[in-house]
């Protein structure tokens, strides 16, 4: 017994580092923590492991990750060539043994892989997005012409000093083979990439609609008024909203709003949005994580309308697995994974089809309570494969591996 325990005294702890990329408000920390890295931090969490997230933020950027409910490190992030010093210190910072990273960029897995060399030290690599998907995907190609070239690293401007550009994230993609374990949330990245089938996970004691009243917290948002439509998430082109506001437009019924929580932490295309059709939105603020359990709670509908592309196949919607924790009605679109996830729990129209989205709008709340009882099955169905107790499940299994 004396020797069983002088074994368990020498045993060290397992530290797991998640690297990020980005913890900036335009990067991960643009939820506050609620975004994938921090979903693998809840779960590593519940493994009782012990866990760092350390990452680089850009030097002029600061975190919004509230510090007192997800420890951080962050590491000020410049261009090359100062960029080999943010590496240096991310590297010497991290203290975890084996090491998680967040995302298939040379701020994350590349900077992992570097200390991978140097120690030893076993990589698993999370893929929750395709990087080159945002410019084009297969079909991309750098062919500067030779002042071009000399001017994309000489100037201090110069696309090839961001150490994301696609040239660095094409470098890294064929680097994939060097992780000892693969992650990722959908089988088109699966199919792309190999690895663990990783889904997203959602906190189902937070995210609890019993905690709720949806008409108070209607009240509290200034929605009671309105049918609310409801998009919990940061509005781009690939994401279609556009498509709920056409529908909208040919619904032509005064009462529906769709209600977009956040906004674009990128780019100017939500005021784009309210340029054209103001009159059928209202823009919530960013709010804190803990307060999207009430936001949600607000909808009649949750509309996640993604449209057919390489960006959208290849992502797990968060704003899916708000809405079915909640035991919301799920409107979405036939999108890579998207029918798998929801099974016969939500429903479901073609992408990019403003008169399906109309039509189905129309019905749901022509049948409102069998679409509240759809919702039922929803959170049932979150709760048993989406939930954070299953990403742990999974995870416990794939680092067993190490």
């Amino acid at each position: 017994m004396d020797q069983l325990k002088k074994t368990n005294v020498l045993k060290p702890k397992r530290k797991i580092s998640l690297v990020v990329s980005d913890l900036s408000s335009s990067g991960s920390g643009r939820w506050g923590g609620a975004v994938r890295p921090f979903l693998l931090y809840k779960a590593l969490k519940k493994l009782n492991y012990e866990v760092e997230v350390i990452g680089f933020v850009p030097h002029e950027q600061s975190s919004d990750i509230p510090p007192s409910e997800i420890p951080i490190i962050t590491i000020p992030a410049y261009n090359y060539p100062k960029f080999i010093i943010s590496i240096n210190t991310l590297i010497k910072t991290i203290q975890g043994n084996i090491i998680y990273a967040s995302k298939l960029k040379p701020t994350s897995f590349g900077v992992a892989l570097i200390k991978k060399f140097k120690t030893r030290c076993p990589v698993l690599l999370d893929i929750d997005d395709w990087e080159l998907s945002w410019y084009g995907g297969d079909d991309w190609a750098y062919r500067p012409s030779l002042k071009q070239f000399a001017r994309d690293i000489l100037k201090p401007e110069g696309a090839l000093r961001n150490p994301n550009h696609p040239v660095y994230l094409r470098l890294t993609e064929g680097l994939v083979s060097q992780a000892d374990v693969i992650t990722t949330h959908t089988h088109f990245m699966q199919e792309r990439f190999g690895g663990v089938y990783l889904p997203q996970g959602k906190d189902t004691t937070v995210f609890d609609p019993s905690q709720y009243n949806p008409e108070t917290s209607r009240k509290r948002y200034d929605l009671a008024d309105y049918r609310v439509l409801m998009f919990p998430g940061a509005p781009r082109p690939y994401k279609g909203v556009e498509d709920v506001l056409m529908a909208l437009d040919q619904l032509n019924e005064s009462d529906l709003r769709l209600v977009i929580v956040g906004g674009s932490p990128y780019d100017d295309y939500d005021h784009q949005l309210m340029e054209k059709w103001g009159r059928w939105i209202i823009k919530l603020p960013r709010l804190p994580v803990s307060a999207m359990p009430e936001v949600v709670a607000a909808a009649h509908i949750v509309v996640v309308p993604q449209r057919d592309t390489p960006a959208a196949k290849a992502q797990f919607p968060l704003k899916l697995t708000d809405a079915m924790a909640m035991g919301k009605p799920i409107l979405s679109t036939r999108v890579g994974d998207i029918p798998e996830i929801l099974g016969d729990t939500g429903y479901l129209v073609d992408a990019s089809s403003p008169e399906q989205i109309a039509d189905k709008i129309r019905w749901i709340f022509q049948n409102y309570q069998e679409a509240i009882e759809r919702g039922k099955e929803a959170r049932k169905r979150c709760m048993e494969c989406y939930s954070i107790d299953k990403m742990a499940d999974i995870l416990s299994e794939v680092i067993s591996q190490l």
